[in-house]
C-alpha cells in the first residue's frame, strides 16, 4: 500500500511485533490503516500538507496492547459511590458518611465504596487505627434516619476471604435483618453483638462475589445504564493511558453490558476495540434444553459472532453449576452489579459434557476460567472437533507438562492472571506444590514451546498490562524476594508477542492487528520508555506518550508539571 499518508509517526524506535520482531525507524497511516513501515527518510516521502506528524524524541513505539481478561468496564464504575480512601480511623469514615449524609434528601440512600485503599483494598480494616470496622450504632450516630450502606469490596480485587460489608440500623431494617435472620447460606454471616446478641451492622461473606449487596440490600441505589456507559467512555480512555487498544472479555458479558458497549460504539466514543462473549442466564439449570436454546444463538454467537473490528460478540462464558449462593446472586437480574455477567452462568457438572458438545456442534466459541475442563474437552472433541475452534481457558494457574501438551493437541488458548498466581499468590503455591512442582506455577515458557497459544490479562488488577509484562519477565512476587519459578520466565520479545500478537489471535484478528505491518490496523502505542531496554523493575511503571487507535489519536499524556 502506497500514496500520501495522514499520519506519520517517527523519530523513535519502532518495536514492530512482527514474525522476524524487526526494529523501523516510522511509521505511516492513511485513514484506520498502516501504510508503510521503514526508515525515517524514506516514510518522510509520504507526508504531504494535511499529513499529520507525530515527532516521538526518539521513544520506543510498539503495537497497541491487548488484555484477554479486562472487564474494562468495571474501573470505570469505581468512581460512582463515593469514595472512603484516605481514611484512616472509624472517626474517618464517619466524617465521611456525615458529610454525604448532609447533603442527601431525608431519608435517602448513602452508599459508599469500600474502606481501603484500591486497587487492591489490602490490610482491611487493619489500615484503621482501631483495626476493626465501625459498627451500625456508631453510622446511627452520623445518619440516624438514612439508610447507610458500605459496599464490599469486590473480591478479585485482593483474592482475600472474607468479603466485609457495613449496615447502620435504618438499611438492616429496610433489608429485613434482625437477630431472628437465619442465614441462607454457610457463606454469608451477619456478625452479632456478644452482648445483646442483635446483629452489628458488620456482614462478612466467604465468597469473592458479593451475594448481600445484590440480594438484601436491593433497594439501595444501583449502577445505572447510563453510568455503564459513562464509564466504559472513562474506562476506555484509562486503560488507553498505558497502551492498551484491544480487550478480551472471556469472563462473558450480560446483556445490560452488551447494550451498554453497543451505545458507546453507535456514539462514536470507542477508543478501545472490544470483543465480547456472552454470559447466558440459565436458572437452576436442570431444565434446559440446550440442544435447542444453542442451535437458536448459533446466528450471533457461532463463528464470528456478530459485529466488526470495534465491536463483536462471539462465543459464551461457560463455569460449573449452580449454588444457593449464585440464585441469590441472580435474584438481581438483569442488574449484575459489579460483575457485568450472569451470575446463573454454570452448567450441572453432570450435563457439562452435553452442553459443550451442543456448543460445538453450533460452532459456538466455549470460554472459562478453569483447567477442569480439560478432560471435558478431550470428551467433546471425539464428538464434535474443536482443534480449530480456539476454545479458551484463563486465569492460567499450575499446568503439567502432560497438560501443556494435551492444550496444544486441542488447539485451546490460554490467558493468564500473573497478578495472582505469581504476583500475589506465587509463594503460597509454591509452598503448596513442594519444589518439585514448582515450574507448574504459570508455565510460559512451557506453555508456549508446546505450541500453545498464550495471551496476558489484567483483571483489572490493576488495569496497565505492563504488570503482567513484567510478572512474566521477572517472575517477582509482592512478599518474597526471590522469584517464583523463574525457569519459566519468558524474554522481554516473548512478553511483548503474549501482549500485542497473541492478544489479536485470540480473537481470530491476527491478520488485522497486533503487529506494525502495513495492512493492519494503525493501533499505535509511543511509550514512556523502552520495555526491551530499561531495568527490569521499571517495565512495570511503563505509560503511554500517545495512544493511536485507528490512525486517530485517542489518548496524550499530560506532562504539564
Amino acid at each position: 500500500m502506497t500514496g500520501p499518508a495522514d499520519l506519520i509517526v517517527t523519530g523513535g524506535r519502532v518495536i514492530t511485533v512482527d514474525p522476524s520482531f524487526s526494529i523501523a525507524e516510522a511509521v505511516a497511516v492513511r485513514d484506520d490503516k498502516i501504510i508503510a513501515v521503514g526508515g525515517a527518510t524514506e516514510i518522510a516521502d509520504l507526508a504531504v500538507n494535511h499529513t499529520q506528524i507525530i515527532d516521538t524524541d526518539g521513544r520506543a513505539i510498539i503495537p497497541g496492547l491487548i488484555d484477554a481478561h479486562a472487564h474494562l468496564d468495571r474501573e470505570g464504575l469505581k468512581p460512582v459511590f463515593p469514595t472512603l480512601v484516605g481514611c484512616e480511623s472509624i472517626d474517618d469514615v464517619l466524617q465521611r458518611v456525615e458529610a454525604l449524609v448532609a447533603k442527601a434528601e431525608p431519608g435517602a440512600w448513602v452508599v459508599t465504596m469500600p474502606i481501603g485503599e484500591p486497587p487492591y483494598y489490602f490490610d482491611v480494616p487493619g489500615n484503621l487505627r482501631e483495626r476493626r470496622f465501625p459498627t451500625r450504632w456508631e453510622l446511627d450516630r452520623v445518619a440516624p434516619d438514612n439508610p447507610v450502606y458500605i459496599r464490599p469490596i469486590w473480591g478479585y480485587w485482593r483474592h482475600i476471604q472474607p468479603l466485609d460489608s457495613i449496615a447502620n440500623s435504618r438499611a438492616l431494617e429496610i433489608a429485613g435483618i434482625n437477630r431472628d435472620t437465619v442465614m441462607p447460606s454457610e457463606t454469608i454471616e451477619f456478625e452479632k453483638d456478644p452482648a445483646s446478641g442483635e446483629p452489628n451492622g458488620i456482614i462478612h461473606e466467604w465468597t469473592y462475589m458479593p451475594i448481600a449487596e445484590l440480594s438484601y440490600f436491593a433497594a439501595a441505589p444501583r449502577f445505572t445504564s447510563d453510568d455503564r456507559i459513562a464509564g466504559i467512555k472513562d474506562a476506555m480512555r484509562i486503560y488507553n493511558a498505558t497502551g492498551t487498544t484491544s480487550v478480551f472479555e472471556e469472563h462473558g458479558c450480560a446483556q445490560e453490558l452488551i447494550q451498554a458497549y453497543q451505545a458507546v460504539k453507535f456514539e462514536g466514543a470507542a477508543t478501545v476495540r472490544a470483543n465480547l462473549t456472552f454470559s447466558a442466564a440459565w436458572g437452576a439449570g436442570d431444565e434446559v434444553d440446550y440442544a435447542n436454546t444453542l442451535a437458536s444463538w448459533t446466528g450471533w454467537l457461532g463463528g464470528r459472532g456478530l459485529g466488526d473490528s470495534w465491536l463483536r460478540v462471539a462465543g459464551m462464558f461457560t463455569q460449573f453449576g449452580v449454588s444457593i449462593d449464585s440464585l441469590m446472586q441472580a435474584q438481581s437480574a438483569p442488574y449484575t452489579g459489579w460483575g457485568g455477567f450472569y451470575y446463573d452462568n454454570g452448567v450441572p457438572r453432570e450435563r457439562m459434557k452435553e452442553f459443550l458438545i451442543e456448543a460445538a456442534r453450533n460452532d459456538i466459541r466455549i470460554t472459562t476460567i478453569t483447567t477442569d475442563y480439560f478432560e471435558l474437552f478431550e470428551e467433546v472433541n471425539k464428538v464434535v472437533p474443536i482443534r480449530d475452534k480456539r476454545w479458551v481457558v484463563g486465569h492460567l494457574d499450575t499446568i503439567t507438562e502432560d497438560e501443556a501438551r494435551r492444550l496444544a493437541d486441542l488447539g485451546v488458548a490460554m490467558s493468564t492472571h500473573t497478578n495472582r498466581y505469581i504476583y500475589k499468590h506465587g509463594h503460597l503455591m509454591r509452598d503448596e506444590l513442594g519444589p518439585d512442582r514448582e515450574n507448574d506455577i504459570v508455565p510460559l515458557k512451557r506453555l508456549r514451546e508446546a505450541g500453545v497459544h498464550v495471551s496476558l490479562a489484567t483483571d483489572n488488577v490493576p488495569t496497565t498490562l505492563f504488570y503482567p509484562i513484567w510478572h512474566i519477565v521477572s517472575r517477582r512476587n509482592m512478599y518474597v524476594d526471590d522469584r517464583i519459578a523463574p525457569e519459566q520466565a519468558l524474554s522481554r520479545e516473548d512478553a511483548l508477542r503474549c501482549a500485542t500478537n497473541e492478544g489479536a489471535w485470540l480473537s481470530f484478528e491476527e491478520d488485522i492487528k497486533g503487529s506494525i505491518e502495513p495492512g493492519k490496523l494503525a493501533d499505535l502505542v509511543v511509550l514512556s520508555n523502552d520495555p526491551l531496554t530499561c531495568p527490569e523493575d521499571e517495565i512495570k511503571d511503563i505509560v503511554a506518550e500517545t495512544t493511536i487507535v485507528g490512525g486517530h489519536v485517542v489518548y496524550e499524556r499530560d506532562v504539564t508539571p
